[in-house]
């Protein structure tokens, strides 16, 4: 296929977006010549459109002309006025409810059985919790020795991975809001990719005690160190270093098995976004996406801000009224926790998508959305809820790359997909992170930390089927310990930004 300049996204779209920079003169097309330079990823007029008419992509209006603009004109942020936000009242749902899916290469994987019943693992993993931040400089030494000395004995363990936050203290802890938080840190606890095995470390006077992160079940010396308690610096890391030998030992005699593809539970994220994004990284993981389903599998995906312009197309695919009504719940939580703030969800943009083409929110959520694929969505999740259903699954998450992912892991997320069209090094420890990039340019600067490109598909060399068939298969191997993401193999870990949108004291 011939690499082209222009990608025009749908039928009644009044602008397009240059493949590459495109110099002011330049013939594009038999009746359209660009009247300035067009960056990368940016938006050129393909028709007049006067003062205060719609800019339409993607079939939908990003917002109004400032001022005219004339056929050939470079479009940018500063001359759209933002449209209201669709009302989620009364929305639709049920309307486009797709069920010929494209067809998965493989159904199984080699994962870890849960022991706790509930999706599979990737990784066989000794996670630690904490209880409060208090307690991290101590955990992180103990970690340390504990890779060091204790792991080599223990072959079949991938990795120790300390879940510390800034949680648990200083906060107001019976505020209504906190169970968000709460429920963040106890189920990540319970992690599949932690086989069973409970591990906290707790200082002793925290608000949020050990009788609030776990179950009444879990509460044991054998499960349980309160730093508090023990004589000394030497003492707590030597505590912590017996336990991690013991629960080490029960880990190592995991093995991967073959399990059907429904033990699996994907996240799909995006960050760094461009105008790329929505045409050609978000909509191959969105392919991607369908092929899990159709598989069986369990797929999230998430960010209010940049799926709140777009909502009635997301409640179209709602299965029932019992979804749609939670999806409206969830996006009328979110704008009043803006309001509260002062801010609404223009907010979101960053200098970064501006850059790389995105005007505005209207336009980045709906690059966002398509990496959901075209699957019916079976249930929608308040943030770090779990789910009940297997199937696609909106999780109602901050969209902030550093909140999302911890969301997504306390949901149940195995595996994450992370679309970039500027680039981040972004990654998990809990969970494996594959990288998908929207353009070439991105895959040639960090060929060493992108794992799938989808620049191919923006050229038009590649089709969208192509690159989310390779996204697919990436995942199985990764997946089953057969592949390593770029993310993992050099550990690249962001730390662990728990949500918490109640008070902090």
């Amino acid at each position: 296929m011939a690499k082209r300049l222009l990608v025009k996204v749908n039928e009644a779209d009044n602008v397009a977006i240059a493949v590459k920079e495109i110099k002011a003169g330049t013939q594009v097309s038999e009746d359209l010549v660009t009247r300035q330079d067009i960056p990368q990823a940016h938006k050129v007029a393909l028709e007049r459109i006067p003062k205060g008419q719609p800019v339409i992509r993607y079939g939908v209006i990003l917002g109004y002309a400032l001022e005219d603009i004339e056929k050939g004109d470079w479009i940018n942020e500063f001359m759209l006025e933002l449209p209201t936000p669709p009302s989620v009242d009364d929305m639709e749902y049920g309307k486009k409810i797709v069920t010929d899916l494209p067809t998965p290469p493989v159904t199984t994987f080699e994962g870890y059985r849960n022991p706790n019943g509930g999706y599979a693992g990737t990784r066989n993993i000794l996670g630690i919790s904490t209880t409060v931040q208090c307690v991290t400089g101590v955990l992180n030494v103990a970690v340390k020795r504990i890779k060091e000395e204790l792991l080599p004995k223990y072959p079949y363990v991938d990795d120790v991975v300390p879940i510390n936050h800034a949680y648990g203290c200083g906060v107001a802890i019976n505020a209504p809001e906190a169970k968000v938080p709460i429920r963040a840190l106890r189920n990540l606890v319970h992690h599949p990719n932690f086989g069973g095995q409970v591990m906290v470390v707790a200082l002793g006077c925290e608000k949020l005690t050990v009788e609030k992160l776990l179950d009444e079940a879990d509460i044991s010396p054998e499960n349980v160190i309160v730093l508090q308690e023990q004589k000394g610096f030497d003492a707590m890391v030597n505590a912590i270093m017996e336990m991690a030998d013991k629960k080490l030992a029960i880990l190592n005699q995991r093995r991967r098995e073959t399990l059907p593809l429904s033990d699996l539970c994907i996240g799909m994220q995006c960050g760094g976004s461009d105008a790329f994004s929505g045409v050609s990284a978000n909509p191959s993981a969105g392919y991607a996406a369908d092929m899990l389903v159709n598989a069986g599998a369990t797929v999230m995906f998430s960010e209010v801000t940049e799926v709140r312009d777009g909502v009635h197309y997301i409640a179209e695919r709602c299965v029932s009224k019992e979804v749609c009504d939670k999806l409206a719940a969830e996006m009328k939580w979110y704008d009043h926790y803006l309001e509260e703030g002062n801010v609404d969800r223009s907010a979101n943009p960053t200098p970064g998508n501006k850059k790389g083409g995105l005007c505005n929110i209207v336009e980045k959520a709906m690059g966002s959305i398509a990496k959901s694929g075209s699957s019916p969505i079976v249930e929608v999740l308040s943030p770090a809820e779990r789910p009940s259903k297997k199937g696609l699954i909106y999780a109602a998450t901050p969209a902030s790359d550093i909140v999302c992912g911890p969301c997504q892991l306390a949901s149940g997320i195995t595996l994450q997909v992370f679309m970039t069209g500027r680039g981040t090094p972004y990654g998990l420890a809990a969970a494996p992170v594959i990288k998908v990039c929207s353009r070439n340019e991105m895959k040639e600067m960090w060929q060493d930390l992108i794992d799938i490109n989808a620049g191919p598909v923006a050229t038009g060399e590649a089709q969208i089927s192509d690159i989310g068939t390779e996204l697919f298969n990436k995942i199985i191997a990764v997946a089953s310990g057969k592949d390593q993401s770029f993310a993992e193999k050099y550990k690249l870990h962001n730390d662990l930004c728990i949500f918490n949108p109640a008070p902090i004291t």
